[in-house]
């Protein structure tokens, strides 16, 4: 985890906030807008410690921080991205205050696929919760087409090959419910994963025969998605969440 930094220039604090582009911010300071410590500063460019100097735009205090960390309770229809051609992305559905901070989802989760979203412009978190050394567990809830069954669980517990040959690594699988349709069966199942290949849940069931008709991840690491949390929503992680993740509130303020 990087250390805050300390002393910054005022126009590059005020820019990642999105107060303006640097020359906008000369003008504004020509015009006698900002103000550290209750002083007038007419130098865009002075060098203030956002952390201890009170900076003040247009009469209004400027909070800094150097990361945002959301919990996202993700749509379906949008896609886990910082920006897309075609389609709406998880970072569109920030307030401007978060997007000025350049955040990006951690991993992905289908554009069909709802439930919990870590969204943060912190790198060295990403790549900890992300990487294949970790293991770091996920689980998911799914409604699966096919009656899930004792033998399923062994399977998943034993590994199970994917389409393209790859081998998992072992799974956890409960089956929560069978609920008859027209389709046929449909299972309730909760499903908790080591690794993030390609549309690994859903192809996990194709493997024994199923089909997944819905999916929501419910957990990463030990970050769990907020019941209250509604779908498409998002929030700031809590002081304890954050310790969950190896992080404390003052790295987020």
């Amino acid at each position: 985890m990087s250390t805050p930094v300390k002393k910054q220039r005022l126009d590059k604090i005020l820019g990642n906030l999105g107060y303006g582009t640097r020359s906008e911010l000369k003008r504004a300071a020509k015009q006698g807008r900002m103000t550290v410590n209750d002083k007038v500063i007419k130098d865009s460019g002075l060098q203030v410690d956002p952390y201890q100097d009170r900076i003040e735009f247009d009469g209004e205090p400027i909070m800094y921080r150097e990361y945002v960390y959301l919990m996202m309770n993700k749509p379906q229809g949008v896609i886990s991205a910082t920006e897309d051609r075609r389609d709406r992305t998880v970072v569109d559905l920030l307030d401007v205050e978060y997007q000025v901070f350049q955040p990006f989802p951690v991993g992905r989760l289908d554009k069909d696929t709802e439930g919990l979203l870590l969204i943060t412009n912190d790198g060295q978190l990403a790549h900890d919760l992300l990487s294949p050394r970790k293991h770091v567990p996920k689980t998911y809830e799914a409604h699966v087409l096919g009656e899930v069954t004792d033998t399923d669980i062994e399977a998943f517990r034993q590994g199970v090959t994917l389409d393209d040959g790859y081998e998992t690594l072992p799974a956890e699988l409960r089956i929560l419910e069978h609920t008859p349709s027209p389709e046929g069966t449909v299972s309730l199942i909760q499903l908790t994963i080591s690794e993030g290949k390609f549309h690994q849940v859903k192809r996990m069931f194709e493997s024994v025969g199923k089909k997944v008709i819905y999916l929501k991840r419910l957990s990463m690491g030990a970050l769990q998605l907020d019941p209250a949390l509604p779908l498409g929503e998002y929030r700031e992680l809590t002081a304890a969440e954050l310790e969950s993740i190896g992080r404390t509130a003052d790295t987020a303020q």
